[in-house]
């Protein structure tokens, strides 16, 4: 059989490549080196767990702070804390209600709250309560300190706040903390402590899912604990970056580094097990079998980690905080479990020998090519593809065509009543607030302007549709802030249009009123989806170009990178699809919009993993048996440990479902559809049918093929099928 000769330049380069490759394999397998490397990452694990604990008191979760700042909302913002002293404050809205009426008693009580709130510390003035029309109900506002890293100084304030309402509340008073203040604190207290139990929670799905893969009651126990170090020195890292350098952490990217982790580190642990198994029936020292599946799993592994990081790097370039933060964190998390599966897991698994594998032991057989060949499932997959080509990618093309229409089913603008999967304090109180006054009385927008514009200004957003009411609230160093209550509640979208329908009217109004700005809760939101349209446009085309760069670096070739990003997009737009039909059945129609490139970030750099996995192995196999043989070797041998390793991943991500958020569900429920999709259907039928439809003209300008065409229908028998898996 006809064997692909190298150029000499090509020769040089892998020569090169191999030698790094050899010694690190080496290093990590080594008869000594083992227990240094071991040593080496218990004491990482020392110092990073001890850190990965503080984690949550450098965390951020205040909304306003991930505003780009050439956004009207942060100049807002930065005007109120300038020029009003409203730096480091939050609103709480106190919402008192009773069906029947207030009683002179509950006015009396309001009243005495008011002065016992102004008398802590802490807490701004407390302006005079207001009464709705029907005498049913009563709010106060009370500003609150926060603190820009600690979130805790704002919930103690809402606390403390919640607690002088109820004390002395007579019975039938509903008392509801709302507003700003009310809702970031309802989110404080679901993320509080949830990166644990989210870490148990993935740990325990990883757990069962592997040992229904491995089938020993005692190899499981060795990845996870892998996988478990790594995400706790990963936490460390990022814990130090968020302290020292700035790094902005919150609790949405908190608990995706621990799933991440968590995930990946299965992914890149079942393949080099896997690889290990099939080594461990070739050799007979366990340290030369190690030595061969590093060296040999580690170009797919460390090829998956540097595009996932690097495509996650590119949220650097995003508007918001949130999202420039959450990059570096993800790259964070995916370096140190790709370290830790390549050095700590091979060091242990070489050490403990081969009796973690008990009661499949794979013993040396002398002689032996490889494992033993058996036929099963992936071998009958193969033989489809190997018959019918064009027919199964056509119908697998079809399939994910036909799911991807479902995006015309997505809604965006999540209202705040639409965020969590039960209710929360803050939710009842706007809905308490939205009976009884408009709807935008806990938060009104906020007009900053000149002295010398402020009449026309007050003018103009009185006039607008939507305004209930405006009024200037003061004056100081030359600027004038006017209140505006809108007739919708904050959060929805008929709000958002009255703030535009506000800033046109105020450019309209000329002179200094022209120069005004419109902030406020309400304008957060809608300049938070302004920048995450802007953030889709840039980073989206941005990371298809990464990892289009990484795959034609990784395979040597361009037709094959441009047909599997081809299929990489296929596979978002189905999972988009079938995602937005799932959340609809589940009674949750409307996503955060941020929510798009989230999902797009995470299956495209994931479900890249798999090309991954595949298309190196085909290639491999491609280089010594031809091209279709390969394809078809390839896909057997790989299909077994790619469909595992997704399984887990869908499995980890649907974790998130625990957090009573409707974004962390969508998230969730998004990743692991896409995955499966990814998993069981691009990367076992589309993929392989297309390489094989396309022929070796795949791998152009490169010449891969090595051996002449088995007969079309002709199955091929791998060497070394399932194993493992």
């Amino acid at each position: 059989m006809a064997t692909h000769q190298a150029a000499p330049g090509e020769r040089a380069g892998l020569t090169t490549r191999s030698r790094i490759t050899d010694r690190y394999a080496g290093l990590v397998s080594g008869r000594r080196t083992k227990w240094a490397v071991l040593l080496l990452w218990l004491l990482l694990v020392g110092v990073g767990g001890s850190l990965a604990s503080k984690l949550g008191d450098v965390q951020d979760n205040d909304p306003a702070t991930w505003l780009p700042s050439s956004a009207q909302s942060t100049q807002a913002v930065e005007l109120a804390e300038e020029h009003f002293a409203d730096k480091d404050s939050s609103s709480a809205v106190v919402v008192y209600a009773r069906g029947d009426g207030l009683t002179q008693a509950d006015l009396g009580e309001i009243d005495a709250d008011r002065a016992a709130l102004a008398g802590e510390s802490g807490v701004g003035e407390v302006a005079a309560p207001a009464v709705s029309e029907d005498g049913k109900a009563a709010f106060l506002t009370v500003p609150l300190r926060t603190h820009p890293s600690d979130n805790k100084v704002l919930t103690d304030g809402v606390d403390e706040t919640r607690a002088i309402a109820e004390d002395g509340a007579a019975e039938g008073l509903d008392v509801r903390i709302a507003g700003e203040a009310g809702n970031i604190a309802d989110y404080d207290e679901i993320y509080a402590g949830m990166d644990g139990a989210l870490l148990g929670a993935a740990l325990a799905v990883v757990t069962i899912l592997l040992l229904l893969t491995y089938r020993s009651p005692v190899l499981w126990l060795i990845p996870l604990t892998a996988v478990f170090l790594a995400s706790q020195v990963a936490s460390g890292v990022v814990y130090l970056l968020a302290e020292y350098a700035g790094l902005v952490v919150n609790g949405q990217s908190a608990y995706i580094l621990l799933i991440l982790s968590v995930g990946v580190g299965t992914d890149y642990a079942l393949l080099l097990i896997a690889r290990y198994r099939e080594e461990l029936y070739r050799h007979e020292d366990r340290h030369e079998a190690m030595a061969v599946a590093v060296r040999r799993s580690l170009p797919a592994i460390a090829a998956s980690a540097a595009t996932v990081g690097i495509a996650t790097l590119c949220l650097v370039f995003g508007s918001m905080n949130s999202t420039r933060g959450l990059g570096p964190v993800v790259a964070i998390g995916v370096v140190v479990v790709f370290l830790a599966m390549t050095s700590m897991l091979p060091a242990l698994l070489v050490i403990l020998g081969r009796w973690p594998f008990w009661p499949y032991v794979p013993r040396h057989e002398p002689g032996a090519a490889a494992a033993p060949a058996k036929a099963g499932v992936w071998t009958r997959v193969a033989g489809l593809v190997s018959r019918r080509p064009r027919a199964v990618w056509a119908v697998a093309a079809a399939a994910l065509a036909a799911l991807a229409l479902g995006t015309m089913t997505v809604e965006t603008g999540q209202t705040q009543e639409e965020q969590f999967t039960k209710t929360v304090d803050s939710v009842a109180g706007q809905e308490l607030l939205a009976a009884h006054f408009p709807a935008g009385s806990s938060a009104p927008a906020e007009v900053y302007v000149r002295d010398g514009g402020a009449d026309d200004a007050l003018r103009a957003v009185q006039d607008v549709s939507g305004v209930q009411s405006a009024e200037a609230a003061g004056s100081r160093d030359g600027w004038t802030r006017v209140t505006a209550v809108l007739g919708d509640a904050p959060d929805t979208p008929a709000a958002k249009d009255t703030v535009e329908r506000m800033r046109d009217a105020l450019d309209d109004a000329g002179g200094q009123a022209a120069d005004a700005v419109v902030g406020g809760r309400t304008a957060v939101l809608l300049d938070t989806a302004d920048a995450q349209a802007d953030e889709e446009m840039l980073l989206i085309p941005l990371i298809l170009g990464v990892v289009l760069v990484m795959l034609v670096l990784l395979l040597r070739a361009l037709v094959a990178p441009l047909v599997l990003l081809a299929s990489v997009v296929l596979s978002y737009a189905a999972a988009v699809g079938a995602a937005a039909l799932l959340f609809q059945a589940l009674g949750y129609p409307r996503i955060d919009r941020g929510l798009l490139l989230f999902g797009f970030l995470f299956l495209v750099a994931l479900g890249v993993d798999y090309t991954i996995f595949l298309m190196t192995r085909v290639r491999e196999e491609v280089r010594t048996r031809g091209h279709r043989e390969g394809v078809l070797a390839g896909l057997t041998v790989t299909g077994g440990v790619i469909t595992s390793a997704g399984v887990v991943l869908a499995a980890t991500f649907c974790v998130l479902a625990l957090v009573p958020t409707v974004t962390s569900l969508q998230q969730g429920l998004l990743v692991a559809v896409g995955v499966l999709l990814d998993t069981l259907l691009v990367r076992s039928l589309l993929v392989p049918s297309l390489a094989l439809h396309i022929g070796p003209r795949v791998w152009w300008p490169g010449h891969l093929e090595a051996a002449a065409e088995r007969p079309a229908g002709d199955p091929v028998s791998p060497a070394r099928a399932d194993v493992g898996v």
